[in-house]
């Protein structure tokens, strides 16, 4: 069987389809219609032969071909980019992407974002995503690099330790368990947490470990990310279970609790991103951002 003939065209239609994973935009940024999109897509998946998008539901999702697709379609279009740049003599002005979530963008990624984009306005493209998104980003090649706290690593990734903090109980100042300087599980029975939605890695891990250590809570909100998490402890909704890198609002105090395991996170990039010297710096400006104990704690 011959080999396919690939159109440079529609890979790098792809590539901008599988940023948005929705016709009407990735046709609008492309400045072409949707009919004429989804032909090159449709053009492209014969070639290759085989399905690269299915829907599901009201949405559209990448199979695992199409996943392989859009990352070699990125990087096709990358490296012609950084040729046409370095053979005109000009600087390269696509953006380096990260993914992250809110935690490590409050607490870990400010001084970087904010050193390499007054060095270099638009140099850096903040992606905010869940521990999920993040890894298929990277895996895609949608993002260069991801940071996240990891409790199973990626075997098809490069995961990096970075930063270790103790889980801390976030209370009101005045709370009896603040005049405490450490706590453990036990001391939070009959508690009413604010935890995540079912099904997020933070609340399956903190259920099993209150479970496991045969002490009852109750549910008092769950909240979708750390800024509403914050903003309900800060109402006195009830307690919440933070990475110890957060820093307490306003009338809030955090004690480590010594029966939880450490939040670890992580550099993640898939392999050979290195190789990129605008990746690498971007890795080991955050590897040098990162306070020298919360490394030393990572390292263990």
């Amino acid at each position: 069987m011959a080999n396919p003939r690939v159109s440079s065209d529609a890979l790098a239609a792809f590539a901008v389809f599988a940023d948005h994973l929705n016709m009407t935009r990735a046709a609008k940024e492309l400045h072409i219609s949707q009919p004429s999109l989804h032909s090159k897509l449709a053009t492209l998946a014969r070639e290759l032969g085989r399905p690269l998008y299915l829907r599901s539901g009201n949405r559209l999702r990448l199979t695992a071909d199409g996943e392989r697709v859009a990352r070699f379609a990125r990087d096709h279009q990358e490296r012609l980019e950084l040729f046409l740049a370095e053979l005109g003599g000009v600087p390269v002005t696509r953006p380096l992407v990260i993914a992250s979530g809110h935690t490590a963008y409050l607490y870990l990624l400010g001084d970087v974002i904010r050193g390499m984009l007054s060095d270099r306005p638009g140099s850096l493209r903040p992606l905010h995503t869940n521990r999920q998104e993040m890894q298929t980003a990277v895996r895609t090649g949608q993002a260069h690099l991801g940071v996240f706290s990891l409790h199973v690593l990626p075997a098809d990734l490069v995961t990096v330790p970075i930063a270790g903090y103790p889980q801390m109980l976030l209370m009101p100042a005045e709370h009896p368990l603040a005049s405490r300087r450490s706590l453990r599980l036990r001391d939070l029975a009959g508690a009413e947490l604010i935890v995540p939605p079912p099904a997020r890695p933070h609340r399956i891990n903190l259920e099993r470990a209150l479970t496991d250590a045969g002490v009852g809570w109750t549910i008092a909100v769950e909240a979708e990310g750390l800024p509403m998490t914050l903003d309900f402890a800060s109402l006195g909704v009830g307690l919440a279970v933070v990475a110890g890198c957060v820093e307490p609002p306003p009338g809030l105090v955090a004690r480590p609790i010594t029966d939880l395991p450490r939040v670890t996170f992580h550099a993640i990039h898939r392999p050979g991103a290195l190789d990129d010297p605008r990746v690498a710096d971007l890795f080991t400006r955050i590897r040098e951002a990162v306070p020298a104990p919360a490394r030393r704690r990572a390292a263990r």
